[in-house]
């Protein structure tokens, strides 16, 4: 039983391509056919790969692997954020966080910076500070639980990145 349909591709638009002259080769097996100077892409073969797709990622989450959502436009944000909350893994909606996969330390002291601030918080030493630095980490707290918020709990580099787009 295949989870996304024929139909359903259909009537997402899944099958437009792109414009013919700004094709990648590698393409070629999955265009069904040429019109209008766009390719159509064969539906068939992307419901199966889905399927491919969907049977991966679940035997990742079975094995205890993370995926890391990724989606940074307006109208998926909300939607992405719950649903990977929902399912326990780690989210980027806001701006992507430079270096995030190839520079992981740095992001890392950032998210350790953060953890930092709140334990300032916890034990008292943060009331002891000037009204001027109070706000200064207060908003890069706040800065920070913006960008890194929600992958505050992820230790290492995820297993796999779902890229998730409008289109």
């Amino acid at each position: 039983m295949s989870r996304v349909s024929f139909d359903q591709l259909i009537e997402a638009g899944a099958h437009f391509g792109h414009l013919t002259r700004k094709w990648n080769a590698a393409m070629a097996p999955y265009i069904f056919m040429e019109r209008n100077d766009i390719h159509i892409i064969d539906l068939h073969k992307t419901v199966v790969k889905v399927d491919e797709a969907a049977e991966i990622a679940k035997a990742m989450a079975k094995g205890g692997k993370k995926i890391l959502f990724v989606a940074t436009k307006k109208q998926l944000k909300g939607a992405v954020s719950e649903l990977a909350k929902a399912v326990g893994m780690p989210y980027v909606t806001e701006r992507w966080p430079g270096g995030m996969l190839t520079n992981f330390a740095t992001i890392r002291k950032a998210v350790k910076k953060m953890g930092d601030i709140d334990k300032m918080t916890a034990d008292g030493t943060f009331d002891n500070l000037s009204k001027r630095e109070k706000l200064q980490i207060s908003r890069q707290r706040a800065k920070l639980e913006l960008t890194l918020g929600s992958i505050a709990d992820m230790r290492r580099l995820p297993s796999a990145l779902f890229v998730v787009d409008v289109m």
